[in-house]
């Protein structure tokens, strides 16, 4: 089941940030007067800054300072990641499709992909499961496809 979405706006300040916290400080993630930035047309989007949009999902369950509707409750059996300590993120896929400029407001929708099993040597059976992230600029334009993958054990596994 798909969820409703949210919007994400791609601000030129969070991108700047975004850019110093992986050390790069190259003026085109910055400065829109800078003869790169320029020849580039516009102030750059790092590839992987779509992820910034988790911190505007409405439920982000890594935001502790917003109160939740409801208590955080485990992830469903199957469903990748998280809980009991059982789960993890296990790969991240990007599919780029139009280029993301600073101004743009995404829309952000997510949906289940494919979900696997494979069998395990400790932690019993392994089920993978995707989650298929699009962001999509305010003209309607898809232009990032995230794939993310977790697993799951079926038992927890011995320290």
């Amino acid at each position: 089941m798909a969820d409703e979405g949210f919007e994400f706006p791609v601000d030129r300040t969070q991108v700047m940030l975004f850019a110093r916290s992986l050390l790069d400080i190259r003026p085109e993630y910055w400065d829109p007067n800078d003869p790169a930035t320029k020849a580039v047309g516009g102030v750059v989007v790092p590839p992987t800054f779509v992820q910034c949009s988790a911190h505007w999902q409405p439920d982000y369950p890594l935001d502790l300072t917003r109160p939740r509707k409801e208590p955080r409750q485990p992830r469903p059996e199957g469903q990748g990641g998280g809980g009991l300590g059982r789960g993890l993120h296990a790969e991240q896929h990007y599919e780029y499709h139009h280029p993301i400029h600073v101004g743009d407001t995404l829309y952000v929708t997510t949906r289940p992909g494919r979900r696997w099993e494979k069998e395990g040597r400790r932690g019993g059976r392994l089920q993978f499961s995707e989650t298929i992230t699009e962001y999509r600029n305010q003209d309607g334009v898809l232009c990032v496809t995230a794939i993310s993958v977790g697993v799951q054990t079926e038992k927890a596994v011995e320290q």
